[in-house]
């Protein structure tokens, strides 16, 4: 209870906050807004150090300024392939501890890294291009990395990667209630934010001016129809973070490099801690064939 009473009291800040400088500069309003749309609302650790990760290389790399850290694990029967987890917002690397073993016990080497302003990592701020941004530069170090397993906006940001990435490396793409449609996510920070409409149309010239496109750019749907990489997309029918609704489009196109498992009952965050959604994750990898 404490942690929602500590958010609604920083969303009821801000509210305030918008409102006042929207009075007065809707475009600046706007600044203020995209800030707080691109900060983690959790910062930090909250778990002591699994055990697995006590046996983890230590990495630290230096993205845009900020030292960033990361684990990486060896296997003892190496199958030659690396495979990369991708947490959520204002997650972290812990959160994904039992996935370590198994990948491990499967052959494959295995990467994980506190993103930008998450974890144990510095930053300030991120969203789904900064984040792209960084998973690139974990690439271009760890090259290459054949199969990649990501959840909510790491999602997102990993299949903005794949579009720009080498598509003659066989790799498999595992998503885990991704952030489908940035478009969502922006319309539910306007409605929990109550942001009104003169501020919306600045906060939409903002993300114009500063990638040069719209915010329907920036979806999965779009991407999955020409990057055609072997995926498994996990998704829970009640997810009310990213929305299991964003996925029927998707669905609808029956691309055959897709497959769904749909949940019911485990949400955003328990979908990626349940057994059988972390058994279908490791078959998946293991297996050759693509679907």
């Amino acid at each position: 209870m404490k942690m929602k009473l500590a958010q609604r009291v920083v969303i009821g800040y801000y509210k305030t906050k918008l409102r006042t400088i929207a009075m007065v500069s809707p475009r600046k309003a706007a600044e203020q807004a995209f800030r707080v749309f691109c900060t983690p609302y959790s910062r930090g650790v909250k778990q002591k150090e699994p055990v697995i990760f006590h046996k983890a290389i230590k990495q630290e790399i230096r993205f845009e300024g900020y030292h960033i850290k990361g684990f990486h694990w060896k296997p003892d029967e190496p199958n030659g392939q690396k495979i990369l987890i991708v947490h959520g917002f204002s997650s972290y690397s812990y959160k994904f501890e039992k996935y370590i073993q198994p990948l491990l016990k499967e052959g494959f080497e295995v990467l994980a890294f506190d993103a930008p302003a998450h974890g144990l990592s510095e930053g300030k701020m991120i969203n789904a291009l900064i984040y792209q941004r960084f998973l690139q530069t974990i690439e271009q170090q760890f090259a290459p990395i054949h199969g990649f397993v990501a959840h909510s906006l790491g999602g997102l940001a990993t299949a903005l990667l794949l579009e720009q990435m080498d598509l003659s490396v066989n790799r498999k793409l595992v998503l885990i209630a991704p952030a489908t449609e940035t478009r969502s996510a922006i319309k539910g920070f306007y409605t929990l934010f109550r942001i009104k409409e003169p501020v919306q149309v600045e906060f939409e010239q903002l993300i114009m001016e500063m990638t040069g496109k719209t915010a329907d750019h920036f979806s999965i749907k779009r991407v999955v129809q020409s990057t055609r990489l072997p995926t498994l997309w996990i998704h829970d029918q009640g997810d009310r973070i990213c929305p299991y609704a964003d996925t029927l489009p998707v669905q609808s196109l029956q691309l055959p490099h897709i497959r769904f498992m749909v949940t019911e009952g485990l949400g955003h965050n328990k979908i990626y801690r349940d057994k059988e959604v972390m058994s279908a994750v490791i078959d998946f990898l293991r297996n050759n064939h693509s679907i």
